[in-house]
């Protein structure tokens, strides 16, 4: 088979001035299959300005390339499921000004996102797991995470402590967001779980490798990859731990004096919002309770109400 053969169209919609908006997939399968294959499903570029997957999708690509005996499953590899925000660098769908990840499931007969939303629902469908990549905003850095909601966690559980990550949040059903992907795929019994790692705009080189590990781990779990692999790490599991936010009471520039994933002690200075205007310290920004930093301000311009950072407490001190 040829390499062109493998890459697949999942949607394709006429656009103006004769362009085309095409969602693709990458399906790396066995020389030989046998129809009992099982199916993972990468997904990452939901918003155009989260591209901390496109290394983890480009790792995947070569090293399961370089080891094509190893495969025994199907891999299905989708880089971009909004094109032209990672072109455009938007977090939303130009032109439509919509945010992808709460227009799911979509509809077929709806607007373009909507019918586009659709066809990747369907594409998806009977995968035996899909792993949908986030990473943060430009405004924050987060540790390799998976996120969890309490109504799916014992199916997800075991697939996302496998992942090589730090953390999993597990997280009530309230903040689940129903127009997501990854509740679309839940609803519809294929096991979807959330990561998010790094910050925005940017590719942190060893978050990928530190997820493309976990990956082919869970792989290999389900009888898809019979390479070598890892342990991977465990991470901390958070099903009921307590989470303190830091968000700014003042205007200004905010410089950390702790490093990202260590332990804070309530009250512990963790950076100052300066005023460059004045030369004056707007606010000490202290840790509300004692824990692990695993959320940090990356860029340092705030706002009142800006979110700073996130704290693990309880036992996880």
């Amino acid at each position: 088979m040829k390499k062109d053969d493998n890459i697949k169209t999942v949607a394709a919609v006429g656009l103006a001035v004769d362009e085309k908006l095409r969602v693709l997939k990458h399906v790396l399968q066995p020389r030989q299959l046998t129809g009992t294959e099982k199916r993972i499903c990468i997904v990452t570029g939901t918003h155009g300005d989260e591209l901390e997957g496109q290394y983890v999708c480009y790792e995947l690509n070569r090293i399961i390339q370089e080891q094509i005996e190893c495969l025994k499953g199907i891999v299905e590899i989708y880089p971009a499921l909004n094109p032209l925000g990672v072109d455009s660098i938007s977090r939303g769908i130009p032109m439509f000004d919509l945010d992808m990840n709460r227009i799911f499931p979509g509809s077929e007969e709806g607007s373009v996102a909507e019918h586009v939303a659709a066809r990747i629902v369907q594409d998806i469908a009977g995968a035996d797991l899909c792993i949908d990549i986030h990473a943060s905003n430009i405004f924050l850095r987060e540790v390799p995470q998976a996120r969890v909601n309490v109504n799916v966690a014992h199916n997800l559980l075991p697939f996302a402590t496998r992942l090589n990550l730090d953390f999993v949040w597990v997280h009530a059903a309230a903040t689940v967001l129903e127009s997501t992907l990854a509740h679309s795929m839940n609803s519809i019994g294929v096991p979807t779980v959330v990561v998010e790692m790094g910050v925005g705009m940017r590719i942190t080189e060893h978050y990928g490798h530190q997820l493309t590990d976990g990956i082919l781990c869970v792989m290999k779990d389900l009888g898809i990859w019979d390479g070598e692999v890892i342990e991977p790490k465990k991470p901390i599991v958070s099903e009921d731990g307590e989470v303190g936010f830091v968000n700014a009471n003042a205007p200004g520039i905010f410089l950390p004096c702790v490093e990202h994933w260590k332990n804070v002690e309530k009250g512990q200075l963790i950076g100052r919002i300066l005023n460059p205007l004045d030369g004056t310290v707007e606010e000490p920004v202290c840790a509300p309770i004692g824990g692990r930093l695993f959320t940090l301000r990356e860029y340092p311009v705030v706002s009142c109400g800006s979110l700073i950072a996130r704290v693990l407490g309880g036992e996880f001190a």
